[in-house]
Order: C-alpha cells, then structure tokens, then sequence
C-alpha cells in the first residue's frame, strides 16, 4: 500500500496569469490593467517590456518602462471597458459660477480615502486597517456606505493618511497633493487666481456604489459643503 500524493496542480494558463494582478493572487493595482486586455496585447505589452527593460539595462534609463506601462495602462482603460457597463448619467446637470473665479470660495473633495490621522473612519468597522487589507476587502467596500472624512486645509502632510482599496497609494503617500492638491490651491489663493479656499477638505473612498452616492448621499454632502459658504467645489475622482 503506497501513500497518496496529491495531483500537481495545472499548469496556470496566460490568461490566468495576466488576470491574477486584478486583486488576485499576484494583486498589484498598478498592473490591475493587464485584464482589461487580450491575451494578444497582454503579450506584446510583454514583449516590449522585456526589450525596454534589456535597453534600461544597457543605459540604466528606466523612464522608459514608466512610459510604456502609462501607454499600456491608458490604452486598456479606454479602449476596453464596455461602455455598457461604465456608469454615466443621462442627463448631466450644469451651473455656471455667478461671480469670478478670483472671487470664490472653493471646496476640495476627493475620491482618495485620505483622512487626518487619528480621525481614522474605520471602513467596514475595522481600526488600522491596512492598505493590503483594503485591497483585499475592495469588493466589500464597493457594497458599504461611505464615510465622508473631513481634512482641516492646513493639515501639516505628515498628519495626512490614505488608504484606499481600489488604487495603488504609494505616489500619494510620497506627496500627497497627487490627489489632494491642498497645497496648489493654498497657492492659487495667495496668487488671488481663487478668492479663498474653504477651510475644509473632505474625502472619501471612491471604490463605492455610484448610485448610492447619487440617491441617498450627494444630498447631505452638498449641504455640508453648503455650510461652509462654498461657491464651487474641486471634484478629484481617483
């Protein structure tokens, strides 16, 4: 009588592989773009990114490799979502500013999930949530009410935190003005190309249903932005 021994597992297919980096197994939101594309493209971003890397190699230029994923990443993104399935409104509602640009006070919100440390909004009832378990549970956050984060604008950037499920935040963590751009709106104000800026910023995590948002919760928001005297708001959708 001999000991059983477990059948090796098949052999992982390329299209398994290319889609594994979309909160799979090899989950990297900076490579999340690689399902978006065939199994056809996937292997010429490949190829290029060997031949681009054997030319880094030869001259230790890596700008290379950063344009050919941001060529990759663009080209998978806007060629092949299905334009059913994108959420889009069928009527989109316009307002034109009633006094000059110089003269208005201007809210900052963003979709980037940051927040001001110690004022953690503990997604899905967790503390310290970490950026990996925020990925991990991106599909969980896609089903749960959002918390709106309220960020005084002169929050020193070693006081800021992000966190976010549904992109990759090291660029953000590096300079967060990426996507809270507190401080080119404080300089736009001192150059009086605003009037002033709100005193408060607010954020959220844009991975989150959009009919929720649109339904039951851009009500409160606008009034929250309402009272803070705004005349319009800067929307950076992450």
């Amino acid at each position: 009588m001999t000991d059983s021994v477990d059948p090796a597992p098949p052999p992982e297919t390329f299209q398994a592989f290319k889609d594994s980096f979309f909160y799979g197994s090899r989950s990297n939101l900076d490579f999340k773009f690689l399902a978006d594309l065939s199994e056809t493209e996937a292997g010429e971003f490949f190829t290029g990114l060997l031949t681009e890397l054997s030319q880094t190699i030869n001259d230790g230029d890596g700008s290379r490799l950063v344009d050919l994923a941001r060529v990759w990443q663009q080209r998978a993104y806007t060629a092949h979502l299905d334009a059913k399935t994108a959420f889009r409104y069928d009527d989109i509602p316009f307002t034109a500013l009633d006094k000059p640009l110089s003269g208005a006070r201007i809210a900052l919100v963003t979709s980037s999930g940051h927040f001001v440390a110690g004022d953690d909004p503990q997604p899905l009832g967790v503390a310290n949530m970490s950026q990996a378990e925020a990925e991990a549970r991106v599909g969980e956050f896609l089903r749960a009410q959002p918390t709106l984060s309220t960020i005084p604008i002169g929050t020193p950037s070693d006081q800021l935190v992000v966190r976010h499920g549904g992109y990759p935040t090291d660029a953000a963590r590096l300079d967060h003005n990426v996507v809270l751009p507190l401080q080119p709106l404080r300089d736009l104000a001192t150059m009086a190309v605003i009037g002033e800026l709100a005193p408060r910023a607010y954020s959220f995590v844009g991975a989150t249903s959009q009919l929720r948002l649109r339904d039951t919760i851009a009500a409160d928001w606008a009034a929250t932005l309402q009272a803070d005297a705004v005349d319009a708001v800067l929307l950076v959708p992450v």
